[in-house]
């Protein structure tokens, strides 16, 4: 069976049915699911697969105050993820850089989303923040 992230909407598929199987245990009036916390359920990779969204469905039911499940009742983790997509734009050679100069870019940019700091931005990268510091020093950055 392929993990849960590999399953696209059957996602949502079973997140009503853990909505309303936790509904119906806790006798709240909880229906559905909106646009915005579909999408991050789909968003989400799920590495724990069904046990961890039933159990984050189950969570929502208990917290929401609506009709309906929205993306604030999910678990932080789930609300907070942010897939790291990497387009390349274009397939002519020449348009595309080495993997050092597409370290360095992303390096930076997550430096500026942690606002300068590099404790923070070594914590999201998973890098020792030693490691972050020889790197821009290797960069030449800031």
């Amino acid at each position: 069976m392929p993990p849960l992230r590999a399953r696209g909407n059957d996602i949502l598929l079973l997140a009503q049915h853990s909505l309303c199987a936790a509904a119906a245990r806790t006798s709240k009036q909880v229906t559905g699911i909106t646009p915005g916390a579909a999408r991050k359920l789909l968003a989400y990779p799920w590495p724990g697969n069904v046990r961890e969204l039933e159990n984050a469905i189950e969570r929502a039911v208990a917290l929401t105050t609506y009709e309906q499940i929205t993306a604030a009742d999910l678990p932080q983790k789930v609300q907070g993820f942010a897939p790291a997509d990497v387009i390349v734009a274009g397939i002519d050679p020449a348009e595309l850089v080495p993997l050092e100069e597409v370290e360095r870019r992303y390096i930076l940019r997550v430096l500026e989303a942690a606002g300068g700091s590099r404790t923070l931005a070594a914590k999201i990268l998973g890098l020792d923040r030693k490691t972050l510091y020889r790197k821009l020093q290797q960069y030449r950055a800031p």
